[in-house]
């Protein structure tokens, strides 16, 4: 599927926009992805079906805050100790790799672990986007065991989470992050074949190489913006999709804490007489204009360059950048009620239930 440097430039950048703003620098991610592939050959990347039903199936990411992981990127001896760690807390043998995120650094480094190991890579993921915390993935939803969790850092330390639910391992984590430097590899809800194929969003490193390649191809013909809304229109799982705004950032606080960057940005259109304004822990969480409500996590809301198309991500937002502001739609398993209520609005303190970006049409006019 990825075969050169060219279709690993397009899935970075279709990650980077799936990511919803989050899930570090896609950059670094296709760097580290370039070089692994240089040194040890392209992973095989398969679909769902291919698995078998027994298969161990183990996801590979790095969990931090996303302003520190522009620094602190992986070595590659830390992947290899995570999957070694994670085999050996399995006490099996792990058949195949997929990612927890499709969204920036942590789409790109199963990439880099399949490459190192030769085990291949399955086409999908846990959430269809980006999510900062660990319990927010469809696998969580749906009654997949967190256990084994295994956090490594450069320094060869390793710690095993054994808790009683998604969320206090999310604690957990994030209690020891600063141990590690604000950054650290993990792997955590290992699965069956069977878990894989019931409770994955599938196909989406296929998508994200789809819409990076659209954004290409738009800027040959000088509307990348539009180019992308087409592609999104018309996947299965992004469609509806639609810009919410136009128009240059004029604002934008940030601070990191607990190992999240938290943040708000305010999108003023070039004529000054409409604005979005746009909240995000390290994703973006919601886009409010007047004060009212036009998209909500856990629809996509993303920023790009409205010149490029390049997706911006929230650590990266900066004063006086052309942007356009997309909202898209989620797959369908991500919009149930068990799941609204695992990553719905008010999961993340919003004042406000889910509110499905298509419906709010009437608040931007």
């Amino acid at each position: 599927m990825i075969n050169n440097k060219q279709d690993l430039q397009d899935y970075a950048r279709g990650a980077a926009l799936l990511g919803a703003g989050g899930g570090g620098d896609p950059y670094i991610g296709r760097l580290l992805a370039e070089q692994a592939i240089d040194a040890y050959g392209a992973p095989t990347v398969i679909q769902a079906d291919a698995l078998d039903d027994d298969a161990c199936i183990i996801s590979v990411a790095m969990i931090g805050a996303p302003t520190v992981l522009m620094e602190k990127a992986c070595s590659g001896d830390d992947l290899d100790h995570l999957l070694e760690a994670m085999a050996r807390h399995l006490g099996k043998k792990v058949d195949a790799l997929m990612p927890i995120e499709i969204g920036g650094v942590n789409s790109c480094l199963p990439l880099v672990a399949a490459a190192r190991t030769g085990l291949p890579l399955v086409d999908c993921d846990g959430m269809g986007r980006a999510f900062p915390c660990l319990e927010m993935v469809t696998f969580n939803v749906y009654g997949c065991d967190v256990f084994p969790t295994v956090m490594v850092d450069e320094h060869g330390n390793e710690i095993v989470i054994r808790a009683t639910d998604a969320p206090k391992t999310e604690k957990f984590a994030r209690s020891v992050i600063g141990e590690m430097g604000l950054s650290a590899m993990i792997s955590c809800y290992p699965l069956s074949g069977k878990q894989l194929k019931r409770w994955a969003v599938t196909g989406t490193m296929t998508l994200a190489l789809e819409l990076g390649r659209a954004i290409r191809l738009g800027r040959q013909s000088d509307n990348p913006v539009q180019s992308l809304l087409d592609a999104l229109n018309s996947t299965h799982y992004y469609s509806p999709a639609r810009l919410l705004q136009e128009g240059k950032v004029v604002d934008v606080e940030r601070v990191t804490r607990d190992g999240f960057s938290f943040g708000t940005c305010r999108v003023e259109s070039q004529t000054g007489n409409s604005a979005i304004d746009l909240s995000f822990q390290n994703e973006f969480l919601s886009a409010t204009n007047d004060g009212g409500y036009v998209a909500t996590v856990p629809d996509i809301i993303a920023v790009v360059d409205k010149d490029t198309a390049e997706p911006i991500t929230a650590e990266t937002l900066r004063y006086g950048q052309r942007v356009s502001v997309i909202a898209t739609n989620i797959p369908p398993l991500m919009r149930t009620p068990e799941a609204l209520a695992v990553f719905g609005p008010r999961c993340f303190g919003l004042d406000t239930g889910y509110q499905p970006h298509e419906r709010t049409t009437d608040q931007l006019e």
